[in-house]
């Protein structure tokens, strides 16, 4: 396998691009920033520098992921899609007569965005939070706080509607109030098990 970069793309100095890995016109990926095998980076996204991103990673157009963001393997990041690392935000110091310097500092938040998440198109999302193994967020949701294994979520703010299955079908809805228990809870789609214990979704077993 070879690494495919489009002629238009700007790959900055020491990025690191695992074998597999397409890397689609007028992308911009700054310098320090790791890419993982059997990536897919779409067109006009742009990544900032240091940026970890794992392995079987989509990222689709039009996305953008500021410093501090790592994402694990098998992650979808759907077009349109903006990180952010930093809450309260300004240009310049506070007399105005000077530009605040771009590089990290105490007021750069994380992001982890875990193995095998999706999220959806036009979405926003927050610092200092998680995003847990096989969450989905829904199409323009605004993500503000830690999202656990395999919870849906969706909205302004986004909340937990309900938790979905490895292979991405919906399991079980949740009620506004309240918590879910269930002892057994089968995929309709793939057959995957798994228990329901105060909304937490617990795999009974897995393939890997």
């Amino acid at each position: 396998m070879t690494v495919r970069i489009h002629p238009s793309a700007i790959v900055e100095d020491n990025v690191s691009i695992g074998e597999g890995s397409s890397i689609w016109d007028s992308v911009h990926i700054r310098h320090s920033t790791q890419i993982g095998e059997e990536c897919i980076v779409g067109e006009k996204t742009y990544i900032a520098y240091g940026v970890k991103i794992g392995d079987r990673v989509k990222i689709n157009a039009f996305v953008y992921i500021c410093n501090a963001v790592t994402i694990e393997d098998g992650v979808m990041i759907s077009a349109g899609t903006i990180f952010t690392n930093d809450r309260f935000p300004r240009a310049t110091t506070s007399d105005l007569k000077k530009l605040r310097p771009s590089d990290p500092d105490e007021h750069t938040l994380p992001t982890l965005v875990q193995a095998g998440a999706t999220i959806g198109a036009g979405c926003t999302i927050g610092n200092d939070l998680t995003i847990g193994r096989f969450a989905m967020i829904g199409m323009g949701s605004l993500v503000t706080k830690s999202v656990p294994d395999f919870h849906l979520v969706i909205g302004h703010p986004a909340k937990s509607v309900g938790c979905v299955c490895r292979c991405g079908q919906l399991l079980r809805r949740f009620p506004v109030e309240g918590n879910v228990d269930e002892s057994e809870i089968a995929c309709s789609a793939c057959g995957l098990k798994y228990e329901i214990k105060e909304c937490k979704v617990i795999e009974l077993a897995h393939p890997c």
